[in-house]
């Protein structure tokens, strides 16, 4: 992907090359649109810059660990348990080249290079229904959204049919079914599981609907889930949808995009007599040189927290709190998904079965509570499940527990079954969970640092008690043993689905965009990344941006050709 010729002036600009920003892409530069696409971090060429996609855990020194010194440079972005190790540490930042400060604990994972964190995601792919576009406004919670299912579902056809998304069908209002590519399969203790709730329960129990190609459809430039289950290196295949392997390649047939990465976006440029933004202000990463870009129209794609920022930086004579902040929005209602709540167990059946691959995702329970007025939880919302079920492997054996005949007999024989089920919950727009800008701490680029203020509260602690008791419960009815509940609720930013800075609604006096992505008071400024979301639903949010991203340049290019901006 090298730029095709170089100005200062392009049709669009999309900051950011992530989920939303790859899209915004591909859908502008198809369109025909001159777009030049701005990533902060370097650039990753798809397969070439992949460099731990076929390595083993004997190829690493410590098995994966990564040295201390190391380890202190990214102990927040480790937070998650997962992060930081020897196959993924290079997609994560060094919190100490990037800082940003917590009035309270705020857990921001990010990854800073082309593709940001669609390289990374865990590809769980869930539509939100009308139960989640309705619940702020019948409840008086927030704002209302300014959209509804019936607006958004042609357009999550759309995305579903261009990124594959594998999954079953299961006719449920609250989880609206998709274009699916034939779901992965379900192992034995895990049908055990879905034959019991569904008859002790009525509840539902799925294989996850993930964006991992399956079965014969052709997919330009991807081939089929080789099930290695090592997606957060990056995969050659092109197996799961990331923009790398996807969206950008898209855009750049076309011959319309440019992508510039070692970007840092730190303002929107704005004219007072036009009343609209006429481009950006970047600094080159590396040589710390100051550039202007103009544009008809800019995408703000650069995730929940680095939109927002953008805009609170731009300030002027008009938007003297941050670009489209008349509300006094910007910045406020952050959300995420509470998690780590449930409960794991052994079943001591089945011990003649087992299983192939490395099945790159988990079970979903769709929501079951909260379903019809007038149902008396002391919550509001609900949560799904997550989890999976697998059979322990030699480690049982390194112990000193064996020797001679018995311990290779041991090591040659797999251990039992265990299941995990985790709650995902819907956290509640707060006015006053946000995010500010601290001028008196810069970074390296001598921008503000982010300064976060934000927490789970009542409704969410609650709801997080009824997720372990019926994680609980439901396994037992299945027989499983030794059942072990779990509560380790952490903090916003954990479950990496940050959202809400930067909200959607119907009133310009309480949100700051409309029904289109655009800025209320800036119609030519569309942001299409979590920050829109009005609220969090319990499902996975990048299907939704990816939907409001392709519905978003559809507007903007229909108001582009009418000259209307």
């Amino acid at each position: 992907m090298k730029p095709i010729y170089e100005n200062d002036t392009y049709d669009a600009i999309v900051v950011g090359t992530g989920i939303s920003g790859g899209w915004a892409a591909k859908e502008l530069c198809e369109k025909g649109f001159k777009t030049l696409v701005l990533e902060r971090g370097p650039m990753v060429d798809h397969i070439k810059d992949y460099p731990t996609m076929f390595d083993d855990p004997w190829d690493y020194k410590f098995r994966g660990q990564v040295p201390r010194e190391q380890a202190q440079r990214q102990a927040k972005q480790s937070r998650t348990g997962y992060t930081v190790n020897e196959a993924s540490k290079h997609w994560f930042v060094d919190d100490l080249k990037h800082p940003y400060n917590e009035a309270k604990r705020f857990d921001w994972v990010r990854g800073y290079h082309v593709g940001g964190r669609s390289i990374m995601w865990g590809r769980h792919s869930y539509r939100l229904s009308d139960l989640d576009f309705e619940a702020n406004k019948k409840e008086g919670i927030g704002v209302d959204w300014p959209i509804r299912y019936k607006d958004l579902a042609p357009w999550y056809d759309y995305v579903e049919r261009f990124i594959g998304v594998s999954g079953e069908r299961l006719g449920l209002n609250q989880l609206p079914d998709g274009e699916f590519l034939p779901a992965m399969e379900l192992n034995c203790v895990e049908e055990h599981l879905k034959n019991s709730m569904a008859k002790n329960f009525g509840r539902v129990l799925t294989v996850g609907r993930v964006a991992n190609l399956t079965g014969n459809a052709l997919f330009e430039g991807r081939s089929p889930c080789q099930y290695r289950n090592r997606c957060i290196r990056g995969c050659p295949y092109g197996a799961y949808f990331s923009s790398n392997a996807s969206t950008l390649p898209a855009a750049e047939r076309t011959g319309n995009m440019v992508l510039r990465p070692n970007s840092v976006v730190h303002q929107v440029l704005y004219d007072s007599d036009n009343k609209k933004a006429t481009g950006v202000k970047i600094i080159d990463s590396e040589t710390k040189e100051e550039i202007e870009y103009k544009a008809n129209v800019i995408f703000l794609c650069a995730s929940t927290i680095g939109s927002t920022s953008i805009l609170m930086q731009s300030k002027s004579d008009r938007f003297p709190e941050g670009m489209g902040n008349d509300s006094g929005e910007l910045g406020h209602n952050i959300m995420d998904h509470h998690f780590r709540a449930g409960a794991s167990g052994r079943h001591d059946r089945y011990k003649d079965k087992y299983y192939k691959g490395r099945r790159p995702n988990g079970i979903y329970i769709p929501r079951f509570r909260n379903l019809k007025d007038g149902e008396k939880m002391p919550f509001l919302r609900g949560y799904g499940y997550q989890g999976k079920a697998s059979r322990g492997d030699w480690s049982k054996s390194i112990a000193e527990l064996g020797f001679g005949k018995e311990l290779k007999e041991a090591l040659t024989v797999p251990g039992d079954w265990t299941m995990g089920l985790t709650g995902f919950g819907e956290t509640l727009p707060y006015h006053e969970n946000k995010m500010t800008l601290d001028y008196g701490k810069k970074d390296e680029w001598g921008l503000p640092t982010i300064t976060f203020s934000a927490d789970f509260k009542e409704n969410e602690l609650k709801m997080r008690k009824d997720m372990v008791e019926q994680a609980v419960q439901m396994l037992e009815k299945a027989g499983f043993l030794n059942i072990e509940a779990r509560d380790e609720i952490g903090a916003p930013g954990l479950g990496i689905h940050e959202m809400g800075t930067a909200r959607m609604g119907r009133d310009p006096k309480t949100s700051v965009l409309n029904e289109n992505n655009q800025i209320h008071a800036v119609p030519n400024v569309y942001v299409t990344d979590g920050a829109a979301m009005t609220s969090s639903a319990c499902q996975n949010p990048s299907l939704t941006y990816m939907a409001l991203t392709a519905r978003a340049v559809d507007h903007a290019s229909k108001t582009l050709e009418k000259r209307k901006f």
